[in-house]
């Protein structure tokens, strides 16, 4: 959380961030003219169409064309992004490269489980990428696709080379089509119903997939009902249709939510704020009997490191000479027990502007555990917001899957919180804080790059990935950031309602992630908020009350969007609105709180 003025950090330009990460692009474009390649696709060039491909869209045109007569046209629009795919046998163990000539605003190229690579081309450009099949592996999966609602774009002349597989798998473009996305339309604490639209070709039955793991497998109709699974937890399934001629490619995935999690306690539609409670800041101090009960969740700011790598957090009031109204300790554990009484939440926050936490070691990682919890005890918090900004975490060289990170501040990060968690139980409330650097802009430049791409874009994807089933609530600083680009392939602009809006949706509808080859899922609507400045001089990106309250109709309601549509739907359990913070909205005479309390109240 940035503070003004006492923690005011220098502006961040993220358009900045953003051209030094585009390496990660243009490192992925190969000059004209390479020697031929042994090429193990069907149809490559699509001269006969589009056999051999499973497209949820798209067909062969004569123009533009890169060579030949022919060549893909394919429009990413709605729901679909435009995907083509082929499956081919492969050798284990075996190395291989892939390109495509492709055109269109971006286009993505990529192995299913093998990494993938994208541009932006005006005019055809070819990507390229190598991958390595695993020990036991007999087939992979090529695909292309664009971005959803950037229209259409075309590919020509992709290549797979390397050895041929053995047969390992069926030969391409003999079983049936993929079937379409499939929808989850109901949930239990232990169950999950799907349904799917039925491919081209002939269908014996379908699969379902949770991973690599089969799931199901269904020989009458277009729906399943998994079932055993843990209740409140995130599953993303894919399905396959086959026949007596092979299997069909995989289905884009959809991610679904068991039902069953536990009460919190928190409201449907929650004020959260941060109260200064270390410092006195520009805004002034409160005593915390003094914040009023509009606020349902305090963030204490902040509990902060003794050093960098140490994970030994401390806490305190601030000093008198400071604040020379402070409460004493007594007074402030009393007026904390006298909110809880009124159904209010107060947490600790760890992080902030200046308080660097890095956990680069397991000894860190437990000292990080222990003075939490002693804080925790000493007050009787309800929980832990992480607010860890600056270079607290980054991703190592090569730690591209989030889904598995291996960079030390990450994996001790998410095991450190979920120590905690399983200290407090159910009851624990855990949030976060991360800036739109650290999530929204990380899928287009995950982990930055080895050519000058920042390691710290997107770091918080793996931490929020980990910790999904255990988080309340996510609510990203929609403020301090630079132009981002949102599902829509539009850059947005801070200080508007349509920045909140897209950024809000992208957390609902998930995203493919740069560099890895997934898709990071959606978080239910009830973990998601997001963060604004309470005040002009609170932060960069302050957004008017109207402007705020439009984008809450919009994500709430479907309603109001001014255009933008919204690809993850409407989210009428969006949990609400964090703040930086309460002691700037006292200064600024309460706007914020007298603007939107009642107006959550009634949306």
């Amino acid at each position: 959380m940035t503070e003004v003025p006492r923690r005011r950090k220098a502006a961040r330009t993220i358009a900045t961030a953003l051209g030094a990460a585009a390496a990660v692009v243009v490192t992925s474009l190969v000059a004209a003219g390479p020697a031929a390649a042994a090429n193990l696709l069907t149809n490559p060039g699509f001269e006969s169409g589009t056999t051999g491909w499973t497209c949820d869209s798209g067909a062969a045109v004569t123009t533009p064309v890169h060579s030949g007569s022919g060549a893909l046209a394919s429009t990413a629009s709605g729901a679909k992004n435009g995907r083509c795919a082929q499956t081919i046998a492969v050798k284990p163990s075996s190395t291989y490269t892939v390109s495509a000539w492709v055109k269109g605003n971006p286009v993505y190229l990529g192995i299913t489980g093998g990494g993938q690579t994208w541009t932006n081309a005006a005019n055809y450009t070819q990507l390229s990428l190598t991958f390595t099949s695993g020990a036991a592996q007999t087939s992979v999966e090529l695909y292309l696709h664009g971005w959803y609602g950037a229209g259409t774009f075309n590919v020509d002349d992709v290549v797979l080379d390397g050895p041929p597989g053995d047969g390992g798998g069926p030969p391409p473009g003999t079983g049936p089509g993929a079937p379409a996305t499939p929808v989850a339309t109901g949930a239990t604490n232990s169950s999950i119903s799907l349904t799917w639209g039925a491919p081209s070709g002939t269908v014996t039955g379908y699969k379902v997939y949770e991973g690599t793991e089969l799931k199901a497998t269904v020989t009458t109709g277009t729906s399943a009902t998994i079932s055993g699974l843990t209740a409140c937890t995130t599953h993303t399934f894919t399905v396959t249709a086959y026949n007596t001629d092979g299997e069909s490619a995989k289905s884009n995935p959809v991610s679904a939510f068991t039902s069953g999690c536990p009460d919190t306690g928190v409201p449907k539609r929650a004020l959260i704020g941060y109260l200064h409670t270390s410092f006195a800041n520009g805004s002034g101090y409160i005593r915390m009997a003094d914040v009023p009960d509009s606020w349902d969740i305090v963030n204490l700011a902040f509990g902060e490191p003794t050093s960098v790598t140490s994970g030994d957090i401390r806490f305190s009031q601030c000093p008198v000479a400071e604040c020379p109204q402070v409460e004493s300790e007594a007074e402030f554990i009393a007026a904390i027990r006298a909110k809880q009484a009124k159904g209010k939440k107060v947490l600790i926050s760890i992080g902030g502007q200046n308080g660097q936490v890095q956990l680069t070691s397991t000894a860190a990682r437990d000292k990080f555990v222990s003075s939490v919890s002693a804080i925790i005890d000493k007050y009787g918090l309800d929980g832990l917001d992480i607010d860890f900004e600056g270079h607290s975490l980054y991703l190592n060289s090569g730690d591209k899957d989030f889904r598995n990170p291996t960079t030390p501040v990450i994996v001790n990060l998410i095991s450190a919180v979920k120590t905690l968690k399983a200290r407090y139980g159910a009851k624990f409330i855990l949030t976060m804080a991360p800036e739109t650097f650290f999530v929204q802009v990380g899928y287009q430049f995950y982990g930055g790059s080895s050519s000058g791409g920042d390691s710290r874009t997107g770091s918080y994807l793996p931490v929020i990935h980990a910790l999904r089933d255990v988080l309340t609530i996510l609510h990203v600083q929609d403020y301090n950031s630079g132009p981002v680009t949102g599902l829509d392939n539009q850059y947005h602009n801070m200080g508007g309602a349509d920045f909140h809006i897209a950024m809000t949706d992208m957390l609902k509808a998930g995203f493919p992630v740069a560099n890895t080859g997934f898709t990071f899922p959606g978080l239910r609507e009830d973990q998601i908020g997001f963060g604004v400045p309470a005040a002009v001089s609170a932060g960069n990106g302050h957004t008017s009350p109207a402007a705020v309250q439009q984008a809450l109709t919009c994500l709430v309601k479907g309603t109001g969007c001014g255009g933008y549509q919204l690809r993850g739907g409407a989210s009428p359990g969006l949990r609400g609105l964090m703040t930086w913070s309460i002691n700037w909205d006292r200064y600024y005479n309460w706007e914020f709180q007298n603007a939107h309390r009642p107006f959550l109240n009634n949306l």
